[in-house]
Parts: C-alpha cells; structure tokens; sequence
C-alpha cells in the first residue's frame, strides 16, 4: 500500500505587520522526501504519529514536502505558490498512490487566499483525482471551512490545549486512511459554526474541558469515527473565522449531523464561560507575591509568539524590573541586538542596554537599563514537553542577563517556551524561583503546570490579548461574539 504523506502549516495572524516570506518556513522546518522520515521519527508530532503507526501497518510511505513556519503575518503570494508548487510536484512525482495523509494547520491565511488549506486540498485533489482518499491533520484553533470539508475524506483535529496529542492525531489520521482504503469505513462528516470567536482557552479547565468530555462521549457511538470541537484562531480577520464542531461517521450522514447540533448547543448554551477577564501584568506580579510558595508561573498571553506576535514585548518584563522581587526569572524574550552585545562582553561583564520593544510600540516600548552577563549560550537543546518531545529546538545565540533581581533569558529567535529546558540551558532551576515569566497562552501548561503552585495568567495590549474587542477586525462575519451581544 503507497501513502504519500507531507503538508504545510502556518498559524496566521492578519493583525501582525511581519508578512510570511518563504525565509520564514525555511529557517524553521523545510523538508523533502526522506529528510520528513528522518526529522520526525520518534518525534512526538503529527508526522511522528503517521510514521509510527504506518511501520505497524507495513505501509509504504512516500514523503513529499513538509514546510511549517512560526506563526506571524499573512503569507506573501509567491511565498504560497511556491509552497503549493513543492507539495503537488512531488505528490505527481511519488507516482500511482492509495491515499494521501496531509498535516495542515486551518488558520493559514495568502495574499488573495483566505483559506489555504482548502486551497491546498483543492490542488491535491486536482492530482490524484476523485478516487484516491485524502484525509488530513488539523489544529485545534482551524477555521473549518466548505472547502475543506468538500475536498477531504476526513479531517482529523487536536482535542487538547495544550496540543499534546498530535502524536495520536497523527496516529489517527493514516489508521482510519487505511480503512477507508480497504473499503471497511466510508466517512460522512458534517460541519456545525456558531457565531462566536474564543479567545485562548486551555482544555484543561472547564468550559473547554467539559465540551470535549460530551464529544467522546459521541465517540462511543459505533458509527462515530470522530467528533472535534474546534476553537478557531481569532487572531485571523477573515469571513469564515468562527467556533465549529466537526463530526465524521461510517455513512451515517443523518448521525453525524444529530452529533455535531447536539456539541453546537452546549458550546452556546456555556458560551459566556469562555470570556473571562485576566490580570494586567502588575496586578499579576502582586498576586504572585502573595502566595506563600513558588514557583508561581505568570505567562504573558498577550505576547505569544506562537500566535504570531513579535516575542519582543515588555509589559510584563517592565513590571517585573520596576518591582525587582527576589528569585524572579524571565524565559525569553527576543532581542538578537542585545543578545550580540552580551556575546561580545562576555560572562562578567555589565552591559548598557534597550531592551525589546524593536517590532513595534504596541507590545511595550524598549527597556534602558544596565545588564550583568551571567552566562552564553548557542540556543540549542531538546524540546522535553509531551507536545513534540524529542525535537529539536535552535533560538539561535542566547544570554542570560540579571537585571538587579531578575534573571532575564534573551534569545536571537522568538517562541514561546513549551517547557523548562530554555531556563537548564542557562543554568535556572525553575523550580527554586519564585516567580517564573514566560510567553505562551496555554501551551507552556503542558510542563508546567506540575511543577507550579500556581498559574496565573497576565493580559495587555498585544497581538495575542484575550480581549478580542481590542482588535480592528474589518471582514469577520458579524454579529459575533463577543463583538456583538448575542
């Protein structure tokens, strides 16, 4: 059996000014052929659950083209094409084929193409023809479309936030490819949108928590091959942004239906409970400090880079400096101006500085301030949380600075950070700390939150705020929430 396998994948955010060139899929993940077996073998993602379960199956995989950049800006349109081109060519090149197992994101968005992954199933589709099944992986914040659903066989989202299950998503994806080769399943899906745009909201808690708890409970039906609910990314002006729940069932259209409407109503009926309002980055620090025990971790949703946001912002750093609590670290922010000159000083040396603040004003203005070089590093080491254990993980030169009390990480490369490895590599054990500073919105929960006395989360201006009414959105469908009452 001959599957070919590969994708692209990008998580836009409209509302950044930094447009998505092909550099930006390059210095982060760009592979043909055999360079996808190699890079992802063993490697707890999506690619790394299709690989594994294809070895169980004697499957015969072709890799084709694998790209995926760091979420930012809008996609240029020849960076697209040239994408779309790398995928197609080679998927006409693997040669006769039984299915095809896609990894794609959902909130991809090109100059002139609000929906490429629709896109991209369309031209897939255009090559391998109306026989040959396609199914594909989706994040958990995709803004499910008609095309999409047209265009596959069956579409396969992440249930948590944190995404710590691409690897059985993955997994998921070429099992039930498989079977719909083999004629034992033939999927029916069906769509439900509601008028609603959320905010990051971690599966860990309730609502989130309780929606899905009713979606596997669809599962247990015999005929339900799947039901995802998935939250879209708000942080995409496009028409078709919207909270949709997706069911997939063994030709039973009529079930897959009744499945979807019954999650759509509990989704609204709760619809309230996913805006909730969070502390400003000093009101955070202050509750920090009232607890007895740390590590207290405080994540700057606001300043996400894996929401697309510059990774350089200062509302929460700032805060921090101006209070100056002992045992206070902040891992990272991205400022490779800074981290140069500290690599010149050397270890040792004190430093005059500004601090972030470089891509724009929004996310904070610079930090003047003197620094004290604690330690350098290359930026290089591997990623321990179970969303994509093993992978390696590159933020290019990196220092770690004390600003009076506070131990600041500054890295060349932006991310959020997924787990503690960033802090071991610059010689901080969070767990001695008593305030612990990260950017993520939920992600960083996955290696945390066990080791935390408590999480709390700090909200500003920022491409990434929980405050959606904060953002110009010019071409969403309305009325929605929380934009309109409804």
């Amino acid at each position: 059996m001959r599957i070919a396998i590969g994708g692209i994948s990008h998580e836009t955010n409209t509302f950044s000014c930094v447009k998505t060139t092909l550099d930006h899929f390059r210095q982060s993940e760009w592979e043909f052929g055999e360079e996808i077996i190699k890079n992802h073998t063993g490697v707890r993602d999506f690619l790394g659950g299709i690989i594994s379960e294809a070895k169980k199956h004697s499957i015969e995989l072709l890799p084709t083209f694998w790209a995926k950049a760091d979420p930012s800006g809008i996609i240029t349109r020849d960076a697209y094409n040239q994408l779309v081109e790398n995928l197609v060519v080679r998927i006409k090149q693997a040669g006769p084929l039984d299915g095809v197992c896609l990894v794609l994101h959902g909130g991809g968005i090109a100059e002139g193409v609000d929906d490429i992954e629709g896109d991209i199933l369309s031209n897939v589709r255009q090559v391998v023809g109306p026989k040959i099944p396609i199914v594909a992986t989706l994040d958990l914040h995709a803004n499910l479309t008609k095309t999409m659903i047209k265009e596959a066989d069956a579409l396969f989202g992440v249930n948590f936030y944190p995404h710590i299950d691409c690897y059985e998503r993955g997994k998921e994806a070429i099992s039930n490819l498989l079977r719909i080769i083999k004629g034992d399943i033939h999927p029916v899906m069906h769509m439900e949108k509601l008028p609603m745009m959320l905010s990051s909201s971690t599966t860990d808690l309730s609502p989130a928590k309780d929606i899905n708890e009713i979606c596997w409970k669809w599962e247990k039906e015999k005929k339900v091959i799947d039901c995802t609910f998935f939250h879209g990314f708000s942080q995409t002006d496009i028409p078709d942004m919207r909270v949709s729940v997706l069911t997939i069932t063994d030709n039973d259209k009529e079930l897959a239906e009744k499945a979807a409407k019954n999650v759509a109503e509990e989704v609204w009926k709760r619809r309230y409970e996913f805006y909730v309002r969070h502390p400003s980055p000093m009101e955070a620090l202050k509750l920090a400090l009232e607890e007895p025990e740390g590590p207290i971790v405080i994540n700057e949703t606001s300043d996400n880079p894996g929401a697309g946001t510059p990774g350089d912002g200062t509302h929460l750093l700032k805060a921090m400096i101006e209070i100056n609590a002992p045992l206070s670290c902040f891992g990272f922010i991205c400022d490779p101006e800074v981290v140069e000159k500290a690599h010149t000083a050397g270890v040792g040396r004190f430093i005059d500085i500004r601090l972030g603040g470089k891509t724009d004003s929004y996310h904070g203005d610079p930090i003047e301030t003197t620094a004290y070089v604690k330690s350098l590093t290359d930026g290089r080491f591997i990623q321990s949380s179970q969303m994509n254990k093993g992978k390696k993980v590159n933020l290019g030169k990196s220092a770690r600075l004390c600003i009076g009390n506070v131990d600041v990480i500054v890295c060349t490369k932006k991310g959020q950070t997924l787990d503690e490895q960033v802090f071991l590599l610059h010689g901080i054990d969070v767990t001695q700390y008593k305030i612990v500073a990260l950017k993520s919105e939920n992600h960083f929960r996955a290696s945390f939150a066990p080791i935390a006395k408590k999480i709390i989360t700090a909200d500003s201006p920022g491409l990434s705020s929980y405050d959606l009414c904060h953002f110009n959105y010019k071409r969403v469908m309305r009325p929605v929430l929380p934009l309109d009452h409804l």
